[in-house]
C-alpha cells in the first residue's frame, strides 16, 4: 500500500530514529505544528509495536486544500528547526486532498476532512494508542 507513495520497508536512508533523533520527538513536533498551523483534529498513532514500515503516523485535517498545503508546509519548517531533518518525500501536493511527508520513521498526513473521513487511518489501525493535540 505504501508503495504507491514511493515508500518501502526496505528504504535505505537514515530514518529519524537511526541518526540519533527520537521519532517521537519528531512526531510531537510535527503534531504541535500542524495543530499551530490551524490543523484540525491532530492526533498521532504510536505503530511502534504494529509497523514494521514505521514508528509513528501524524495525522491532521485541513479545512480546505490551501489550508492542507500551509499545515505541510508548517511541519516541514518547524522539524527542519528543531532536528535540522527533511522529509525524505512529500507526496499528493498536486491533488492537495492527502499530503504524505515521509520523515522515515514517522509519516506525516495532512488531509482534507473529505479525504480523512475516506481513508480513516484512525479506524485501520485502531489497535495503535492514540495521541491528540487540541487546536
Amino acid at each position: 500500500m505504501l508503495e504507491g507513495f514511493g515508500l518501502s520497508s526496505d528504504r535505505t536512508a537514515a530514518s529519524a530514529s537511526s541518526s540519533g533523533i527520537e521519532a517521537a520527538e519528531v512526531a510531537a513536533v510535527a503534531a504541535q505544528a500542524a495543530s499551530d498551523k490551524k490543523g484540525e483534529d491532530v492526533c498521532v498513532l504510536d505503530l511502534t509495536e504494529l509497523s514494521d514500515v514505521c514508528d509513528f503516523f501524524v495525522i491532521a485535517t485541513g479545512s480546505n486544500n490551501r489550508l492542507v498545503d500551509a499545515i505541510v508546509d508548517e511541519v516541514e519548517e518547524k522539524v527542519a528547526k528543531a532536528f535540522s531533518e527533511h522529509p525524505f518525500s512529500i507526496e499528493g501536493r498536486e491533488e492537495g486532498t492527502w499530503i504524505l511527508m515521509d520523515y522515515g520513521s514517522v509519516l506525516v498526513h495532512v488531509f482534507t476532512p473529505e479525504a480523512r473521513e475516506y481513508y480513516r487511518l484512525e479506524k485501520l489501525w485502531g489497535d495503535a494508542p492514540i495521541t491528540r493535540y487540541e487546536d
